[in-house]
């Protein structure tokens, strides 16, 4: 573990979309640059609803692309799936492996998912015509089924247009509520609902976060854009870890900038 004097915080850990990036993208350069230098100091940990494929495309990638080493890969955790499942980085193997991963029972899957549809289409938010060739509406990432009203390939400027006061998503989630209440929903990104088991929200990957990486609540820095109550980044806030709440991911960018100025200062 890295002993870094800065506010006395050996962790960083990000929300993804609209964190780290624009929501679906790969992270910017620059962003990639400064996360590169950041493992330098700190275990880096992303937490997320995406699915492990995601991570790589939106973060791995960019950070090998700006120069990430094996090394530094090492001090970076994927939480996939709000935590529910956890990759770290073999530098001997030059590959990832999962930790652990907590699926849903099949029967649960074909009940979140025929629910999340139903629901969706009674209130005519069912937008399969516009849906890229290959695309859907209701992915199957294990631990959490997630319904993207456009798909993962639409535009950003049409996802960020079609529910931003979350709205559609929250009628969405009365309404399966309604048919199926004993799950988790948790309303993210531009377009997005996920739907877990109970308790199997960022909440339980911050608590595995601590037990794999053996460190305490005081000794994480959580940055996220959905902090307030019924945000799927809430849950980390509820818990006491200290977090910066951000609007993009330029919010990000200049509080880490800030941070590492620190650290070459001292």
């Amino acid at each position: 573990m890295h002993q870094t004097p800065i506010i006395n915080k050996h962790v960083l850990a990000f929300d993804i979309d609209q964190t780290l990036n624009i929501a679906k993208t790969p992270i910017p350069p620059e962003m990639a640059e400064v996360l590169t230098k950041c493992l330098n100091h700190f275990e880096i940990c992303p937490i997320s609803g995406q699915k492990f494929e995601q991570f790589l495309i939106q973060i791995v990638d960019p950070l090998k692309t700006a120069g990430a080493t094996d090394e530094e890969l090492s001090h970076l955790h994927l939480f996939v799936a709000q935590g529910t499942q956890y990759y770290r980085y073999d530098s001997e193997k030059n590959d990832w492996e999962q930790v652990y991963n907590y699926p849903l029972k099949d029967t649960d899957i074909a009940k979140i998912t025929e629910t999340l549809e139903a629901a969706a289409r009674k209130l005519g938010y069912w937008e399969e015509d516009q849906l890229a060739e290959g695309d859907e509406i209701i992915e199957n990432r294990l631990s959490q089924i997630t319904f993207s009203a456009l798909g993962q390939s639409a535009g950003t400027e049409v996802k960020y247009a079609w529910d931003p006061d979350c709205k559609k998503r929250e009628a969405i989630v009365d309404e399966c509520r309604k048919i199926l209440p004993d799950f988790l929903y948790e309303i993210g990104g531009t377009t997005s609902i996920n739907v877990a088991a109970p308790g199997m929200n960022k909440e339980f990957g911050m608590k595995h976060l601590l037990e794999e990486l053996n460190v305490q609540k005081s000794d994480i820095l959580y940055f996220g854009d959905m902090t307030q109550p019924g945000g799927n980044d809430y849950p980390v806030v509820q818990m006491g870890i200290d977090t910066i709440t951000v609007r993009s991911h330029e919010d990000t960018l200049y509080a880490l900038r800030g941070i590492l100025g620190v650290i070459a200062g001292q």
